[in-house]
C-alpha cells in the first residue's frame, strides 16, 4: 500500500487475506508465517464460473491453521440473486459448523465488465437483488452472508436503501483508516486495506471474536 506506513485502528484486530485464481496455488505456510490467521477464497462468479484453484486455496488455508471462508463475485446483470446464491452454495460457498469455516461472502462492487457501475440496475432493483441473494443464502445455510463492498459503491448503487445489517460488512478501502461505513452499518467486521503484495485484511476484533463468527 504505497505511501501508508501505519494503519489507524481502535481496538484489537486479526490479520487475514483473500485470494482468487489470480494467485494460483498459494504458499500457505509463507502467509501463516507472515501472521495471517484467516482467508477468504473466491469460489464462484455469476452462475457459470468456479475458481479452478478453489480446492487448493480453501483447504490449504485450513491446513496451516487459518479460519477460512468462500466468496462469490456478484454479476447482478446476468441472473437474479436467487440463482447466484444457489450456484455459490452448490460450488463451495456453503457453511459448516466445524469451528473453522467463516460464513460465505457476497462480493458486490464496481462492474469490471462494462461502463455501468451499477450493472444497469436502479437502486431499488439492486436492493431487491441483494435481498434475494442474502435471503437465499440464509435459507440454504442458516447463516447471513458477509457482504464485501466499498462505501462509495454501496451508497451510490443501493441509494442507501434497505437494511442489511444482519450481514457483517467487509469494507474495501485502501487507506490508513477504514473511513465512513456504508449505510446502515455502525461497525465493520473486516477491512480490506491493501492489495499489495496480496489482498490484505484486518478482522475487527480478537481471535476469540473471529472464532465466534466462524461458529455462528
Amino acid at each position: 500500500m504505497a505511501g501508508v506506513t501505519a494503519l489507524t485502528t481502535t481496538g484489537p484486530t486479526v490479520p487475514g487475506m483473500d485470494v482468487s485464481s489470480h494467485q494460483g496455488d498459494v504458499d500457505w505456510d509463507h502467509w501463516w508465517a507472515q501472521g495471517k490467521r484467516f482467508a477468504y477464497v473466491k469460489a464462484t462468479e455469476g452462475t457459470g464460473y468456479r475458481n479452478p484453484y478453489y480446492d487448493q486455496q480453501f483447504h490449504g488455508s485450513h491446513g496451516v491453521g487459518m479460519l477460512r471462508g468462500a466468496y462469490h463475485f456478484a454479476l447482478p446483470d446476468r441472473s437474479d440473486g436467487v440463482a447466484q446464491a444457489n450456484y455459490f452454495v452448490d460450488h463451495g460457498g456453503g457453511w459448516t459448523a466445524d469451528g473453522a469455516t467463516l460464513p460465505g461472502a457476497l462480493d458486490i462492487e464496481y462492474n469490471p465488465y462494462g461502463d455501468d457501475t451499477c450493472y444497469g440496475l436502479a437502486p431499488d432493483a439492486m436492493v431487491t437483488w441483494i435481498r434475494q441473494f442474502t435471503d437465499t443464502y440464509r435459507a440454504r445455510t442458516g447463516r447471513a452472508p458477509m457482504i464485501y463492498t466499498s462505501t462509495l459503491w454501496w451508497d451510490r448503487c443501493t441509494g442507501r436503501a434497505g437494511d442489511f445489517s444482519a450481514s457483517p460488512v467487509w469494507v474495501a478501502r485502501y487507506a490508513d483508516s477504514v473511513g465512513p461505513l456504508p449505510h446502515p452499518w455502525a461497525a465493520h467486521a473486516i477491512w480490506q486495506h491493501s492489495s499489495t503484495p496480496i489482498d490484505q485484511n484486518l478482522f475487527n476484533g480478537t481471535p476469540d471474536d473471529l472464532l465466534a463468527l466462524a461458529r455462528g
